[in-house]
């Protein structure tokens, strides 16, 4: 035991732990992992928590630059993990517009600035809530805390690094051959019984069985479930004994009923989890409490940068503007919590919850339009997602002692950074792949959510049965949301990822002293996939190649 100890080296100064180099780290980090997010979100309609990837990540790299501590790599893996949700955020909304209205026109800009208010906003609700939620709660945050453990057994040997970085190239080789040189099929289905609306088959996606394998059983259970229930009962049952008159509109009634379970699960943790600990978890914001460190005087700066841009740039009133900084506050606070309770943060969710709240007010006055809105939704998706994912970053650091104040900026740089990533990766495969939504190669299952609260639901009684069986299910610990999800997406998604839960029983089982090994595997599959999948986009869209 001592000698375990001996081998943990904690920075004994403000400098070992936040330099040029963890910034730098960070932030090219943040980029890379950002530009492969956008393409997982968009293709699976899931992202994981990246800590793990970027906790083995920076250490490799920073023991291969020497003279590093574990407060050094905690503080670059939070800011290289801060783009990742930003990326979430964007392509869990703004796709929406196109499905909307495929000829939008969406500037770089706008996203942009979507983006930025985000992240600036989204730091800022941490810097407030860090200390209840990571020193008062008691919530145990597992991603924090194994990423914690990561870093402090030191992979000696490198046996994490070189696990992690074989299966990300696996990955990439697989990719590669499939979508590059299209010698593998991107997915395996049955003809005869597509023929019958039985879509059963499987898609040919490492990064697909690596969130199944991640997500594990208990979650993906249930989204396979859901995924049984919407395409292989409601869809061909219904259209055979005629409950509805075609294929089209039994698929509406399925995305509707889906999209009304993941709603109906984000409105119960509002009311069974966050008004009953509203007190505790808001009063320091309205006292002006925050990080003894940081100068709280740049918050009501910050806030009003941000009212600034909703009202000159996207023509929000001011007061409505006001509302969403309140509202992303409340909403970063149902993402801790239930972040900190599952490790699943329903960031485009809360970002619905409150685009319909502002679009309500604004009924009355001046209705917002589709620009506005998604704006909206963006913005705090956005700061849900950086929020939620960074106080697992958080709690890996109060394990680790790292300053909470050399994450904070950490968090900023990476955030920001990813910002402009994610702006670039979403025009990228916008530009290469055209359609998104149901049907296409990036389905973007959240960001069709967000459009149907936009445009108006495809069957809006579906959607009513979905939000009312959603909030009753929560109340009985049932995963409703994860359950919405797997209704709406496409059954081989959904089966693919549902063999990598399986695969982890299995592992459990019989092998469990592989079981972390699994997970190094599956975070590489999903770097790995998720990566190639953007540099292939890349080079389409350079060479001027359409699909």
């Amino acid at each position: 035991m001592e000698e375990n100890k001996k081998e943990i080296h904690y920075a004994k100064t403000f400098r070992e732990q936040l330099n040029l180099r963890v910034i730098l780290l960070g932030m090219v980090g943040s980029a890379v992992i950002s530009m492969s997010s956008m393409y997982v979100a968009l293709r699976l309609g899931a992202l994981p928590w990246p800590t793990i990837f970027v906790a083995i990540l920076s250490m490799a790299i920073l023991k291969l630059l020497r003279n590093t501590n574990v407060n050094e790599i905690n503080v670059a893996h939070t800011g290289m993990s801060a783009g990742a949700m930003v990326a979430g955020g964007i392509a869990f909304t703004i796709p929406g517009i196109w499905m909307i209205q495929k000829d939008a026109s969406v500037s770089f800009f706008y996203v942009l600035l979507i983006a930025v208010s985000g992240v600036l906003l989204g730091v800022m609700a941490v810097i407030l809530m860090r200390e209840y939620f990571i020193e008062q709660s008691g919530l145990p945050y597992p991603m924090g805390v194994a990423s914690a453990q990561t870093v402090i057994s030191g992979d000696e040997g490198g046996h994490k690094a070189k696990t992690l970085f074989s299966s990300l190239g696996i990955a990439a080789l697989f990719t590669a051959i499939r979508d590059a040189f299209n010698l593998i099929p991107i997915a395996i289905v049955s003809t005869t019984l597509a023929a019958k609306n039985i879509p059963l088959g499987l898609y040919l996606s490492p990064m697909a069985f690596g969130i199944g394998y991640i997500i594990g059983p208990l979650f993906m259970s249930m989204w396979f479930l859901g995924s049984v229930l919407g395409n292989l009962i409601i869809v061909p049952l219904g259209t055979s004994m005629q409950w509805f008159p075609d294929v089209a509109t039994a698929n509406a009634f399925k995305s509707s009923l889906g999209i009304g379970m993941i709603i109906g699960g984000g409105v119960g943790i509002l009311i069974k989890d966050i008004i009953p600990r509203a007190k505790s978890i808001f009063l320091p914001v309205f006292k002006g409490r925050g990080e003894k460190s940081i100068n709280i005087k740049i918050f009501p700066i910050i806030a009003a940068l941000v009212v600034a841009i909703l009202t000159a740039y996207f023509k929000i009133n001011i007061f409505l503007s006001i509302f969403v900084i309140i509202g992303v506050w409340v909403t970063v606070g149902m993402a801790a919590y239930v972040d900190g309770a599952t490790g699943i943060d329903p960031l485009e969710i809360f970002g619905i919850i409150v685009l319909l709240i502002v679009r309500w007010i604004s009924s009355f006055f001046s209705p917002l339009g589709i620009i506005p809105l998604f704006a909206v939704a963006g913005v705090v998706s956005v700061a849900c997602g950086l929020a939620g994912d960074n106080f697992q970053d958080f709690k890996s650091g109060h394990i680790l002692k790292t300053e909470p104040r050399a994450q904070f900026i950490s968090e900023l740089a990476g955030g920001l950074v990813g910002a402009f990533a994610s702006a670039v990766a979403l025009f990228v495969m916008h530009s290469v792949y055209g359609e998104m939504g149901p049907g296409t190669e990036m389905p973007a299952p959240q960001a069709f959510a967000v459009a149907s609260m936009v445009k108006g639901l495809p069957s809006p009684n579906a959607f009513f049965i979905g939000l009312i069986a959603g909030l009753i299910l929560y109340f009985f610990k049932f995963p409703s949301a994860i359950f919405g999800i797997g209704i709406y997406l496409p059954f081989i998604m959904s089966g693919t990822a549902f063999l990598g839960g399986i695969t982890r029983i299995i592992i459990k089982k019989w092998f469990p002293k592989l079981e972390e090994d699994g997970t190094l595997v599956s975070s590489g599959f999903l770097g790995g996939e998720g990566v190639t999948g953007v540099l292939i986009a890349l080079w389409k869209f350079f060479t001027e190649f359409r699909i």
